[in-house]
């Protein structure tokens, strides 16, 4: 008889029975209540009343007993815990029982059981399961030092289970290599800076040899590790591309998909030009293809993944076109995903086949399917473009079907392949209106509307087609009461003196009976331009459109390249990145692709250089003080006043039209207004001056104290840090902002790159800073006087005064930034080197030196060790002088030089230091005395970054 049994019973009263049943004697009766314990527990019944006499089951020698009492414990553990200690002795001794499946089910248990008291028992047997001589204990113990850090992160660190998960990457059992590859994975994900993983070539080498036996999860994790591994160079590229590439032809399409994944990532870093970069490209097509001929659940995922693989390397599937026609059985989330592939592979070559594909789908039952189909049909219109007339010619044809939906969808086409190719096929607007009666659908109207609009010049009853929309305006949608707003103000520029009612009474329905703020917004405009210069709104409204791109529904660059590195998850289906759908506390880890060989691009890489220059800490992208957001938000984001008088208006134009829009429709008809919006204190007004300096101090005669024979040498330049990224395009709709901080000739310069790498032109550049600890504003606007093309960047320098609102930040040097452009307003904060800060006057009198040292108290003052710094101490005193640290005097003391220096910060904050150098030492130390000590922290990183530039 089945266990089926064990579910039917509905006895009452039988908890009692279960209980007496469980101290039995007998073992088969005992192994019975179990089953029925289990089976209750399964079904939702509360058990946990029989836990003493469950777990007194526990001390037996049958297997498959302890395996159910294991399960019941793992169940009830968490509200029973004082009970679950009892177990924890029958636990212990498991460990060391001579079975290795008994003490892997053991340590297996003990992990799934999530309760504290109990976690502090388990580190004692899982180190002696994680040495055990059985693979299968040991892979068992592997998952388990994951599960325990994901109780207690803390314990797993200080008993060294990481350690030994790491020794555990060179077992010599596959699937021990593979449990710890995933273990590691598992806590690296939660601790995204952790870097456990430490690969190098050599533990490369164990995974891809370790990757040929074990089972196909355990490829899975393997792979899907390498995925996040480097190379050096393109040679070792190729030597785990050439590893990999078996893994292809594997049963298990999640195998397949994680092999692509890597192969897509490492092939970034071959040459074009290499044959095996050819070889590989046949390669990746047959497993792709295979992937097509799985249920329809596989197909979908697998359709989803190709078709960022076909964005990102279309080449890989060009002659493949056949296999993604649409079967009549496929279910409509796979048509319409083949449909998507199809038109992103169309070319010259295939073009034809395509169509011909397409046409047949139009006349498809599916009306979402068919919908797609014409809408395909006009994209590969745009894309082909020596399939246009093909293409126009099979759009007339489906509207002659005179199917409703059909006729609206051509349409909306046709209205994009006019602003592909004007004045190419405007031959068939008369059959277009001949169907206009019969458009319900708002986007088909809006696109009729525009097209009477744009070419109401060659339609001659273009007033009446207007008109009859006019009827039932505020029935509309909004988007086709916009588009006929627009549409009736082209026609009156076109031919104003037949349709100056109907432009009158569609400007009086937008402003005074409307209450969408966009039309209204839009009528006013409108209504001004043409009352104030009839001339300029033609110029402004009949302007000559730019033609559409050819792919509008391509994923944005950096997006794809961090999709590519999820293929095979999640983030490859749903097309999004994991950080926007993972919730939780786990650090979701940006990836990228490397730089592609010769590119110029260097290999994400741990950052060399010294950990204490300010500015190459990583800026947090989400500022940490709290009234940031009420601050940056209540920002005046609107233009301001240009610092030379206003440019004359244009002819005719009288100034109320500039009361509406705020100074926004000069620009609009062509006015120069010196540059872009822009936010924030200091604006409009000359770069403020530095505040006054102190009185220079007393000089006096202190030659007998310092022995200043030893010279101090010429200055060299002012030190800058490196830039590093602000702001990534992946937090900024495309925007990537990179800079640093710079003084050059008395002033501080925020020097930036801005690249745009999304898909559309960014203008309108803005900044403004928050209140920060040194009252540092931007000293005039964010010049990008020429808008920013998609993957252009562009160099700007902004001066900044130190005259702003002053609020004590943490870290003291952090500068919290709005950047504002026509898409949105994004927020970053950065660090400053303090040494930016140190004014030109900052040498004192060696008299006046030496009472302020005596003056500050001396716990105000502070010592820091420089380590591995080669230079001496003229070297040293020549460089800091570059950076306004002067060298006040010198002394030599047992083969000592000792320094004694000064600096002046822009608020007055005099900080005195001592430098000493010993011959042959690399490791200096530097005293600094200030009257405001916390400001000594951030002048000693400066102090290491300006010696070790």
């Amino acid at each position: 008889m089945t266990d089926s049994k064990y579910f039917t019973t509905t006895k009452k009263g039988e908890i009692f029975e279960l209980k007496a049943e469980l101290n039995s004697d007998k073992k088969e009766k005992k192994k019975e209540a179990v089953k029925k314990v289990i089976a209750s527990m399964t079904v939702g019944k509360d058990v946990s009343a029989l836990f003493p006499d469950v777990v007194n089951c526990m001390q037996t020698d049958n297997l498959e007993l302890k395996k159910l009492v294991y399960l019941y414990l793992m169940n009830y553990a968490k509200s029973q815990p004082d009970m679950a200690i009892m177990a924890v002795n029958t636990f212990v001794k498991d460990c060391e029982d001579p079975n290795p499946l008994i003490r892997a089910l053991a340590v297996r248990t003990m992990g799934c059981i999530r309760v504290d008291k109990i976690t502090e028992y388990l580190c004692e047997p899982l180190r002696k399961c994680l040495k055990d001589e059985d693979p299968y204990v040991r892979k068992t113990a592997a998952v388990c030092v994951a599960k325990l850090h994901d109780i207690n992160a803390q314990l797993v660190e200080d008993q060294g289970f990481l350690d030994t998960l790491k020794d555990l990457i060179s077992d010599s059992n596959p699937m021990v290599v593979a449990n710890a590859v995933a273990a590691l994975s598992e806590i690296a994900e939660s601790h995204p800076n952790s870097n456990l993983l430490d690969l190098n070539p050599q533990t490369i080498n164990k995974l891809l040899t370790a990757l040929n036996e074990c089972t196909e999860w355990g490829q899975i994790f393997i792979l899907d590790c390498l995925a996040n591994y480097t190379p050096r160079d393109d040679r070792e590229s190729q030597s785990i591309c050439e590893r990999v590439t078996p893994r292809l032809s594997h049963a298990n399409s999640a195998v397949v998909l994680s092999a692509v994944k890597v192969l897509m990532k490492f092939m970034e870093m071959l040459p074009k030009d290499l044959d095996y970069y050819g070889t590989l490209l046949k390669k990746l097509a047959p497993p792709l293809v295979t992937l097509l001929s799985a249920e329809p659940e596989l197909q979908y995922v697998a359709l989803r993944n190709i078709n960022l693989i076909v964005q990102r390397r279309p080449e890989i599937l060009k002659h493949e076109m056949k296999v993604f026609f649409v079967k009549y059985n496929d279910p409509i989330y796979v048509k319409l995903e083949k449909l998507d592939i199809m038109i992103r592979l169309a070319s010259q070559a295939n073009i034809a086949q395509v169509l011909a594909e397409l046409k047949e789908y139009a006349t498809e039952v599916d009306v979402d399917f068919v919908r797609k189909a014409v809408r395909a049909i006009g994209r590969c219109a745009i894309k082909v473009e020596q399939s246009a007339e093909r293409c126009v010619s099979t759009l007339l044809d489906l509207i002659q079907t005179k199917v409703n939906y059909v006729v609206q969808e051509a349409i909306v086409v046709i209205k994009d392949i006019f602003r592909k190719y004007p004045n190419k096929y405007e031959s068939v607007i008369a059959t277009l209106c001949e169907n206009l009666d019969s458009l319900d659908e708002p986007e088909a109207r809006a696109a009729m509307i525009w097209i009477v609009g744009e070419y109401a010049e060659r339609i001659d009853n273009a007033d009446e087609l207007l008109e009859s929309f006019l009827e039932g305006f505020h029935d509309e949608s909004t988007q086709v009461q916009l588009q006929l707003l627009t549409a009736i103000v082209k026609l009156f520029l076109k031919k104003p003196t037949e349709t100056q009612e109907l432009v009158q009474q569609v400007l009086s329905l937008a402003t005074q009976d409307s209450d969408n703020p966009d039309l209204r917004d839009r009528g006013y405009i409108y209504w001004r331009l043409l009352s104030t210069d009839p001339v300029a709104a033609k110029e402004v409204v009949l302007a000559e459109k730019p033609l559409i791109s050819e792919e509008t529904d391509l994923i944005e660059p950096t997006l794809l390249e961090e999709l590519i590195c999820h293929i095979g998850t999640l983030a490859s289906v749903y097309h999004k990145p994991p950080s926007a759908f993972v919730e939780g506390s786990r650090g979701v880890q940006h990836k990228r692709l490397p730089g592609s060989a010769g590119s110029g691009e260097s290999v994400d890489s741990p950052d060399t250089g010294s950990a204490a220059g300010v500015s190459e800490a990583p800026p947090a992208v989400i500022p940490s003080q709290g009234d940031l957001l009420g601050d940056l938000l209540n920002l005046d984001l609107t233009p301001p006043t240009t610092t030379g008088p206003p440019p004359a208006p244009s002819s005719g134009m009288q100034m109320g039209a500039m009361d509406l829009l705020g100074g926004g429709l000069d620009s609009l008809l062509g006015g120069d207004l010196g540059g872009s919006p822009a936010m924030g204190a200091g604006f409009g007004a000359p770069p403020a001056t530095m505040p006054a300096s102190f009185p220079p101090p007393v000089s006096g005669g202190l030659d007998d104290l310092f022995d200043l024979g030893g010279s101090v040498g010429m200055p060299m330049g002012a030190y800058s840090p490196p830039k590093s990224i602000w702001l990534p395009a992946m937090k900024a709709k495309g925007l990537e902002i990179s800079g640093t901080f710079a003084r050059r000739a008395g002033v501080i310069q925020m020097e930036m790159t801005l690249t745009n790498k999304a898909m559309s032109v960014m203008t309108d550049f803005a900044i403004q800073f928050n209140r920060n600890s040194f009252g540092l504003a931007p000293a005039g606007p964010l010049q990008v006087l020429t808008p920013l093309s998609p993957n252009q960047s562009i160099e700007v320098a902004l001066p900044l005064s130190t005259v702003g609102p002053v609020m004590k930040m943490e870290p003291l040097t952090n500068l919290q930034v709005a950047v504002k452009n026509n898409i949105d307003v994004f927020y970053f904060s950065s660090q400053y080197p303090i040494s930016m800060l140190f004014v030109e006057d900052g040498k004192m009198e060696r008299q006046v030196f030496l009472a302020t040292w005596k003056d500050i108290p001396n716990d105000n003052e502070a010592q820091f060790q420089i380590k591995d710094c080669h230079l001496n101490s003229d070297a040293a005193s020549s460089k800091l002088q570059g950076s306004n640290v002067f060298t006040i005097a010198k002394r030599t003391v047992e083969g000592q030089d000792m320094l004694y220096q000064s600096m002046k910060l822009t608020n007055g904050i005099w900080v005195l230091a001592e430098l000493r150098v010993q011959a042959g030492n690399p490791n200096y130390t530097v005293s600094l005395k200030c009257r405001a000590p916390e400001v000594s922290q951030c002048v000693f990183q400066s102090y290491d970054a300006m010696l070790k530039n």
